[in-house]
């Protein structure tokens, strides 16, 4: 990714910053998705103008062909779609009856906040869709803590990551705040999208248009409305994910159906000048219904989940110990058991130095007991 403009990313003192996922011999989702512009089937129109993502991927939910990219593969900031493979860890690891009753530093996260309130009580679900249609940070925090705290979380996020192939991307925070190290690409996030959108709780989530969320203690509860401009405006919308930083600019993951076609679209890195992101998002479906459902049009790359595990490498390694204990997961999900971390040469060099210790206080001895006085 570009140089962060402020120090969001800087690590904890006396923390090294985490090394990037390494680049794999071969991409994943075919030979194509390792260009760098844009990549069309032969004869395709060119994509719309006003286009301001620096990476963008359109592909089929159902067959998983990629119709149309832009820099699959480069790596960029996800913003809060990161919050996508939260809501999936979430799924698998808290019941949706159950209860979480926020703390203080839960609540008082930097936002884009629901407004949770600390000690008082919500449910799994009513998070999971506050989440994802508001994209509460304030909420984030709270489910992560309920799942172990932040850096079991964000472990089990770099894993499932990995697990389904998506090797671009390093998850830092479970909100999508910027980290030291964040990154993915839009490649890998039509894999966790297209994953998402999978599970029937997600996909529901995410097509939810307001919800009344509880108020806390004394208090009457509220509306939450979902926060993506594409609801009411675009035919056949299934819902998505923003996102939006000052080091990620704006991200967005989005859905939509037509005459039976599912596309989704990815954008990363995108400007909202000239023209607005979800008007981009917009002209990026109409491209892509056009091109999926043209004759003789072929897929230029697969978006598939089959599970990835990439040999540790040098890289992984150093990202081993970020302070968030992501490289951690990623090492093990790579095959890798628990590592002894003094090592097999130190403890051949410790038996060396305590044999040799040894040796050399019975020599002492021995010399004290020649020199003794009658």
């Amino acid at each position: 990714p570009p140089s962060p403009v402020d120090s969001s990313e800087e690590p904890p003192p006396g923390e090294p910053s985490p090394a990037p996922p390494p680049v794999p011999d071969t991409p994943a989702g075919g030979e194509r998705m390792d260009e760098c512009g844009p990549v069309l089937p032969a004869g395709a129109p060119q994509p719309p103008e006003g286009l301001t993502a620096a990476s963008w991927l359109v592909h089929d939910l159902d067959t998983g062909e990629v119709v149309a990219a832009h820099h699959p593969h480069g790596r960029y900031r996800p913003a809060s779609l990161v919050k996508t493979l939260l809501a999936l860890v979430t799924l698998d690891g808290l019941r949706a009856d159950e209860i979480v009753v926020p703390t203080e530093e839960d609540a008082n996260q930097e936002c884009t906040c629901v407004g949770i309130v600390a000690g008082a009580e919500y449910t799994v679900d009513q998070l999971l869709h506050a989440l994802l249609m508001r994209s509460g940070n304030d909420v984030a925090h709270a489910l992560a803590t309920a799942l172990g705290g932040v850096k079991l979380t964000v472990r089990q996020m770099n894993e499932l990551a990995i697990e389904l192939g998506a090797t671009d991307t390093h998850v830092a925070t479970p909100s999508g705040l910027d980290g030291p190290g964040m990154m993915t690409s839009a490649y890998d996030m039509s894999v966790i999208f297209n994953h998402a959108m999978r599970q029937p709780r997600y996909a529901e989530a995410v097509a939810t248009k307001e919800i009344m969320f509880p108020g806390g203690p004394g208090e009457e509860d509220f509306p939450v409305r979902n926060d993506n401009r594409l609801w009411g405006s675009y035919p056949g919308f299934l819902g998505g994910k923003t996102g939006f930083t000052d080091d990620a600019r704006h991200t967005y993951a989005g859905a939509a159906e037509r005459d039976g076609t599912r596309l989704a679209v990815v954008l990363l890195r995108a400007e909202q000048r000239p023209v607005r992101v979800a008007e981009q998002a917009r002209q990026l479906f109409d491209y892509g219904f056009t091109l999926a459902t043209g004759e003789g049009t072929d897929a230029v790359g697969t978006v598939t989940t089959e599970p990835s595990t990439p040999e540790p490498s040098d890289a992984a390694a150093g990202a081993a110990d970020d302070g968030t204990g992501a490289g951690d997961g990623a090492v093990a999900a790579a095959g890798t058991g628990e590592q002894d971390p003094f090592g097999t040469t130190g403890w051949i060099v410790t038996l060396v130095v305590t044999v040799l210790v040894i040796a050399g206080l019975f020599v002492a001895h021995r010399r004290g007991l020649l020199r003794r006085p009658e």
